[in-house]
């Protein structure tokens, strides 16, 4: 199995994501729009129907597995066979406290995938061995970034 294990924010659209309890969830930053970068990595996966999705974001624990699988395209939804956070051993305490490299790194072990790579803007955290398999995006910039795009297009020719 090869698995994407995917960030939204920073990765699909604007990093400034807040949450409100009133307003819900935006983008702080002038202009974004949730999702905006997401026809990006459809045409970049298109090439590739045997990557599967494994959602790594902390949209999880905000609005659940099922909306925030909604949130995607019916092309990219098809693709997900799961979350990081769905481990049987994970308390939701550890997954809110555990950086987002262990939290995949836990997964993988889980899963044991056959090649993954991440997609994510945040680098803290991630162990040594994972790094490599790591394509840390510019949060305000995600896919749309012309160089992220290059190196998204490499690591999956080599998954």
């Amino acid at each position: 199995m090869k698995i994407l294990y995917l960030d939204y924010n920073g990765v699909l659209h604007d990093a400034k994501v807040i949450r409100n309890r009133k307003r819900g969830l935006y983008i702080a930053t002038p202009d974004r729009a949730f999702f905006e970068w997401m026809p990006i990595l459809e045409e970049l996966l298109a090439p590739y129907p045997e990557v599967k999705i494994v959602l790594s974001t902390s949209w999880i624990r905000a609005l659940g597995f099922d909306d925030t699988r909604q949130e995607l395209t019916e092309s990219l939804r098809e693709r997900v066979i799961g979350s990081t956070f769905h481990h049987p051993k994970l308390t939701p305490a550890e997954f809110d406290t555990m950086p987002r490299g262990m939290q995949v790194w836990r997964d993988v072990e889980r899963r044991k995938p056959t090649s993954w790579l991440a997609l994510d803007d945040d680098a803290f955290g991630w162990p040594a061995a994972c790094r490599d398999h790591l394509l840390e995006t510019k949060g305000n910039l995600g896919l749309s970034d012309p160089a992220t795009q290059d190196a998204l297009k490499k690591m999956l020719a080599a998954l």
